[in-house]
C-alpha cells in the first residue's frame, strides 16, 4: 500500500465521518483512527484549502502564517501517525507554552514503518498543538501553531 491509497482512505474517512478503519492486506495490517473532537479544534477544512492554492514546493521552504492570530503554522509534510514523543513512556518534545528554536523536534510523524522527525522552521513559543498523539494525519495538515 502507499502513501497516495493511505491519504485517500484518510480522506473518505473524514469525508464520511469515519472514527476508524482497518484493513488487512499481504500480512500487513493498517489500522486508522481519528478523533471528531480534534477535528473540530483544529480547522482541517483551512489547511485543505490553503493546501489546494499553494505551491507545495514553497510550503515546504518557508513556513506558513496565520495571519488573523499572527501564529506560524507548522504542517504535516506526509500522511502518517503523529507522535508527540519519542516513545510511549517518554514525555512529548513539546507542550503549549514550550519555547522551541529553530531546527528543535516537534514531533514524529510515522509513515510506512520510517520515523520522521519534524522540526521547527522557526523560533518562538508552541501556542497550539493541533493533533493528538497516534492520530493519522493528512498532508499539509496544520499540526502546531507557533507564536
Amino acid at each position: 500500500m502507499d502513501t497516495k491509497q493511505v491519504k485517500e482512505i484518510a480522506e473518505t474517512m473524514r469525508k464520511n465521518s469515519l472514527t476508524m478503519f482497518e484493513l488487512t492486506e499481504n500480512g500487513t495490517t493498517l489500522r486508522m483512527e481519528r478523533n471528531l473532537f480534534e477535528d473540530s479544534t483544529c480547522n482541517n477544512n483551512t489547511a485543505q484549502e490553503v493546501t489546494k492554492t499553494s505551491d507545495p514546493a514553497k510550503d515546504e521552504k518557508a513556513p506558513q502564517s496565520d495571519e488573523e492570530s499572527g501564529c506560524t503554522l507548522v504542517k504535516s509534510p506526509i500522511v502518517g501517525v503523529f507522535y508527540s514523543a519519542p516513545s510511549p513512556q517518554a514525555e512529548p518534545y513539546v507542550q503549549v507554552g514550550s519555547k522551541i528554536k529553530k531546527g528543535d523536534t516537534l514531533c514524529i510523524i510515522e509513515a510506512m514503518k520510517l520515523l520522521n522527525e519534524i522540526n521547527s522552521e522557526c523560533d518562538g513559543e508552541v501556542a497550539e498543538i493541533c493533533a493528538s498523539n497516534g492520530q493519522v494525519v493528512e498532508y499539509g495538515q496544520i499540526l502546531f501553531k507557533i507564536k
